[in-house]
This record gives C-alpha cells, structure tokens and sequence, in this order.
C-alpha cells in the first residue's frame, strides 16, 4: 500500500527497515541520536535536520553518535565494512568530505581492485548536498563530479521520496561504496511511496516525461525545474523528454542516448559547477556516440563558476532557474529548424 511521505522521511524509512531486516546494517554520525556533547535526552536530535529520530529507541546501540571528526568516523565505518557490517555513515554535508577524503578515494574505493575482488566494502555515506538552503559557500556545494570521476565509487542523487527509499536500500545492500546524495532543498518534498521494502537498482535513469522536441538530462533538485520548464513550453507546443539520471556512476548512458536519438536535441542541466560536471560528461558522451542523431547543438544549464553566494538574491540567482532551462530548450529548437 503506497501513502504519501517526505524525503526525509524515506530515508528513515529505509533505514529503519533495512536495520530490522538485517543485523549488521548499522548507523554513525554527529548526533545522529542527539545528546553527545551536549548533555541532550537520547533520540532528542536525529541529525542536523532530524532524519534519523526515532531509530534509537528500535536498534539502541547500532546508532552512534561521534566525535565531530568526520575523518575519524568515515574511516571507521570503512573499516567496519571491511569486517562484514553494513554501515551508513551520515556526514551531514558533502562540504565536509574533504577532511576524509583519503579513506574514501584511497581506501574504500580501492578495496575491491587492490584485493583482487576478494574485499567487499558495503558502506554508504549519507550527506546533504546543494544550494538553496541559505547555508552559505560552505554548506551548499553541489559536489557530486568529484566522486564520480573516482573509479569503485557508486554515486546517488534521487529526487523523489520513491526514488530515495528505493535507492537507499539497494544502496545498503550494495557491496561497494556508495555515496547517497541527499538534496537539503527537496526533503520536505511529498510522493507515493510503497509501505513495504522495494529497491531500485543503482544503474537506472527514469523518465520523468516523455516529448519528441527536445530532451532534458539532470538530476536532483534540477529534474524539478526542469518539470517547471516543460509546463511552460508545453504551453508553446514544445514537449521535451527528461531523464532523471538518479544514478550517477554507474551512469545509464544508454536511456540518454534513446532520448537523444528519438528528439535530436539535448539540453544537460545541472547545479554542479560548470568545469568537469555531470552536464559535461554527458553532453561529451552524446557527441561522441550519437552525434549523428543531434540536430541542433548541445545546450548546457549550470550555475556561474563561482562558491555559492550568501546572499538570498544571489543565491537565487546562483541557481540554474526553469526559465533559463526553457531558453536553453528554445535556443536548441530554434537552432534546429534549418
């Protein structure tokens, strides 16, 4: 039976039932209880945004609060992994993955390759990602490029509360390290979601809307405004395909190229800055193997290569908008009709 929740609580969703389901899935963050330093009642926080409240009180001790020492902990949860448990470490932003780089691009990654196929390291490490939130330049990257370029990482960025609790769950049971993608601005968001455990698997984009003019390929907070555009040019005769890539490596190369080849046109938007990002590989990809097929140049949305503004105005600004992404869409049309 489906019923409608938030992001937020997908995620917790999720958590909850794959730690009932099984014993070596286990939880580790800042606060992801509430008390630690802070002399708090125990489950009084759940994390930053209180994702995780109410799981303490079920599994106890298989949710520890840390030191505010994200190296420590991402190291620890590796390790934990390496020893048979399922750990989802929570990491609050994805700003702060760079004090524990080294344990995730050197270490978890690597497992597998440098142990001839013998090491599993079945973690996944939660973090927030994306502006918006009014956090400033240092809590509102979108960082998702830097993990996708490193080889025996999985990458995640749903946009939905189906999408999250399906893909969080394929994602604890995945024996490689995946890195889930939360956007901050989309947790309060609502959809159908099924009561029962369901998966999605992590090599799958979606189409979100099906047109024949022009196609749309993003992820996020970006499939969204995207959504917002496609209303807009709908009411000009323009009906565009999006693909919701969800997965970002392995990346479903396969669903960009169908779309690109029944419309001939592409525009990749992404809020990731705009040097080596997602919209980049993807429109690179498209050139290369269905190059024929396009009609009109390859359009691209992304934010100004600058940190994310403080400022509301500009952050606003900042932010890839659904009117720029119905210009890209007009501008690769108009492009095409010779």
């Amino acid at each position: 039976m489906a019923r409608k929740i938030s992001i937020k609580q997908a995620v917790n969703e999720a958590l909850d039932q794959e730690m009932a389901r099984d014993p070596a899935v286990i939880c580790m963050g800042e606060d992801i209880v509430g008390g630690t330093g802070a002399g708090g009642e125990a489950d009084a926080w759940g994390g930053v945004l209180g994702v995780t409240k109410g799981l303490y009180a079920k599994y106890g001790d298989r949710l520890m609060d840390t030191p505010l020492s994200e190296s420590a902990y991402i190291g620890a949860a590796i390790g934990a992994a390496a020893c048979g448990m399922r750990p989802v470490a929570e990491l609050m932003f994805i700003d702060f993955m760079g004090v524990c780089f080294d344990q995730i691009y050197n270490q978890a990654a690597k497992f597998r390759y440098m142990f001839g196929g013998k090491a599993e390291t079945p973690v996944v490490i939660r973090a927030m990602v994306g502006a918006g939130f009014r956090a400033a330049a240092q809590h509102s990257q979108m960082l998702t490029p830097l993990f996708t370029h490193i080889p025996g990482l999985k990458v995640v960025c749903p946009s939905t509360p189906y999408d999250t609790k399906g893909l969080l769950i394929q994602s604890i049971r995945d024996n490689d390290p995946v890195i889930f993608c939360e956007h901050k601005a989309l947790y309060g968001i609502e959809g159908e979601v099924p009561e029962a455990s369901y998966t999605i698997p992590l090599s799958e984009a979606n189409i979100v809307r099906e047109g024949k003019h022009c196609s749309i390929v993003t992820y996020g907070l970006m499939v969204h405004r995207s959504l917002e555009a496609a209303a807009t040019l709908a009411k000009e005769g323009i009906e565009v395909d999006i693909v919701d890539l969800r997965s970002l490596s392995p990346l479903d190369l396969d669903t960009v190229l169908d779309s690109v080849t029944k419309t001939g046109r592409l525009v990749c938007v992404d809020e990731a800055s705009p040097r080596c990002n997602i919209a980049t590989d993807i429109s690179a990809q498209v050139a290369m193997q269905a190059f024929s097929a396009l009609k009109a140049q390859i359009e691209m949305v992304t934010p100004p290569h600058t940190p994310v503004p403080f400022s509301p105005t500009l952050e606003d600004l900042y932010i890839p908008s659904a009117a720029q992404i119905a210009a890209a869409v007009r501008k690769t049309i108009k492009g095409g009709q010779a």
